[in-house]
């Protein structure tokens, strides 16, 4: 697991051992196991900006890692956003993607998202995504860029970020993935990073599920 700009402690749990052959009374440790691609977290906790700083300044990145074991410890010991206060926002992208509009893999792309008024259903919801994007649970792994889940005072959200906005059959089948994944039965929205960036957002969003 590499440690990247981490502000946060981790406590690193050692992995089990178990019994190889209970007959002869032999033990082996139990390997880890590997996912099929690096993921990385990351955390922005706002805070007022000084003045000229540029938008993500505040954006850092935590820990990218490659197993399940890594995943459930990163998970369990920093990554839950009902640990979050304030306004603040976890992250979990593909390892090399920054979770920015100016990304290559994320300019031309969009997100669909979810509002939650409580916090026990964005940890689920989070939680649910994150096992499902490790697990490459989507058809359309490869148009996924991460997750995003957003606490705010008056209603916290999760968005999930895809990388060809202008595909409509695909993002529709992402989206429709993505409902099943979380349990989620009202109409879901799709926006471009495009109307976001021009602060012209469509209404009702570009896609509905």
């Amino acid at each position: 697991m590499a440690e990247v700009e981490a502000a946060v402690p981790l406590a690193v749990a050692e992995t089990p051992e178990v019994a190889a052959d209970s007959d002869a009374g032999a033990a082996a440790t139990k390997g880890p196991h590997k996912l099929q691609r690096q993921w990385t977290f990351w955390y922005d906790i706002q805070t007022k900006p000084k003045p000229g700083a540029a938008w993500g300044t505040s954006l850092k990145k935590g820990y990218t890692f490659d197993t399940v074991e890594e995943f459930w410890c990163l998970y369990d010991q920093i990554f839950r956003p009902s640990k979050l206060v304030g306004s603040a926002d976890f992250h979990l992208f593909k390892a090399g993607v920054e979770p920015k509009w100016e990304d290559p893999e994320c300019a031309n792309g969009g997100k669909w998202t979810v509002i939650s008024s409580r916090k026990p259903n964005l940890d689920t919801m989070w939680l649910e995504t994150c096992m499902a994007l490790i697990g490459e649970q989507f058809d359309e792994s490869q148009e996924i860029c991460g997750v995003v889940a957003s606490v705010r005072q008056r209603q916290d959200k999760i968005s999930l970020w895809t990388k060809t906005a202008s595909n409509e059959a695909v993002q529709v089948d992402i989206g429709k993935k993505w409902k099943d994944v979380i349990d989620y039965n009202d109409k879901m929205v799709y926006s471009f990073h495009d109307d976001s960036r021009s602060q012209k957002p469509s209404r009702g969003g570009r896609y509905t599920v």
